[in-house]
C-alpha cells in the first residue's frame, strides 16, 4: 500500500459569517493523482490555499509526511516539496520562458546575493546547474522554439505550459493543479492530460488536481473527491463517484454523471 504524504483532518475554513470549508478531511498518497471536483464556489480552491497555507483554517489538521504544516509561511510550505499552477495564469509577461522557469528554481539556489554580485565560481557553477535543469523540463514540455520568447507573446496553452514548468523547476514532491486546462481547446487539453501522465509515470510526483472537465478527471484520476457548498459529500474512484447519487445531484443537478462533460 502507498504511504499517505498529505493528511487533511477535520479542517474548517471561515471568513467572517460565511464558511468556505467545512470539516473536510483527505490524504493523498505517494504518486497518487487525486482530484477535488465540485460546483462553483464549493471550496475547491480554498481547500489549495489551506494546503499552501495562505489561509489559515480555523479548525482541523494538515500534515506533510507526519508532520503539522499549520502555521507555516506558504515559502516555508514551498520549501517542503509542494509546488502550485494557478487557475489564473500568475507568469511575469515581459520575461522569457527560460527566465520564468528560472523564478521555480529560486528555492533552491543556495549561494547569497554576494556570491552572484561578484559572481564566484560558485554563483557560476550554480547557475550552470540550474540553466540545465530548466532546459530539462523545457525538453520534457515539448516547448524548445519557444525558450527564449516574451511569455506575453506565446499563445495560451503555451503559457499554461510554462506555468506548470515554473511548478516543476522547484522539483515538487507534490503539485497542487488548479484548473491545469481552464480555457483551453480539445488538443490542448490532450497535451496537457499526457504531460500530467508523465509527471506521474516519468517523473514519480504526486498530484491534487481541481478540475471542471469531467472527462480529464474521471480518465486520469486515481481517485476523486466531490465537494458541495464547502462539505465533502463523496470520495472514491471514478467510476464509483459516477455512480454516486448524492455526486449526480449535487454536481449535475439530474441524470448522470457522463463522462467527457464539462
Amino acid at each position: 500500500m502507498a504511504e499517505s504524504i498529505l493528511e487533511v483532518e477535520g479542517i474548517t475554513l471561515r471568513f467572517g459569517g460565511v464558511t468556505a470549508i467545512h470539516n473536510v478531511s483527505f490524504q493523498v498518497n505517494e504518486g497518487e493523482l487525486y482530484s477535488i471536483i465540485g460546483p462553483n464556489g464549493a471550496g475547491k480552491t480554498s481547500i489549495f490555499n489551506t494546503i499552501s497555507q495562505v489561509y489559515r483554517p480555523q479548525e482541523g489538521e494538515i500534515r506533510w509526511r507526519g508532520n503539522s504544516i499549520m502555521g507555516e509561511m506558504p515559502d516555508v510550505v514551498a520549501n517542503l516539496g509542494i509546488a502550485r499552477t494557478f487557475q489564473n495564469i500568475e507568469l511575469f509577461p515581459q520575461m522569457t520562458v527560460v527566465e520564468n522557469l528560472l523564478l521555480g528554481r529560486h528555492i533552491r539556489m543556495k549561494n547569497n546575493w554576494l556570491s552572484g554580485m561578484l559572481w564566484t565560481p560558485k554563483a557560476r557553477r550554480e547557475e550552470m546547474e540550474n540553466r540545465e535543469r530548466v532546459e530539462d523540463i523545457i525538453d520534457f514540455l515539448e516547448i524548445p522554439e519557444w525558450r527564449n520568447h516574451p511569455v506575453a507573446l506565446l499563445p495560451y496553452g503555451i503559457q499554461k505550459l510554462v506555468e506548470l514548468g515554473r511548478a516543476l523547476a522547484m522539483e515538487p514532491e507534490l503539485l497542487l493543479l488548479d484548473e491545469p486546462v481552464a480555457g483551453m481547446n480539445l488538443e490542448e487539453t490532450e497535451d496537457m492530460a499526457r504531460f500530467i501522465l508523465d509527471i506521474r509515470r516519468e517523473l514519480g510526483i504526486a498530484m491534487i488536481m481541481v478540475e471542471h472537465d469531467m472527462g480529464l478527471v474521471m480518465d486520469i484520476a486515481d481517485r476523486i473527491m466531490v465537494l458541495d457548498f464547502g462539505e465533502k459529500i463523496a470520495e472514491g474512484t471514478p467510476e464509483e463517484v459516477q455512480r454516486n447519487p448524492d455526486v449526480i445531484a449535487a454536481y449535475l443537478g439530474s441524470g448522470d454523471l457522463h463522462i467527457g462533460e464539462a
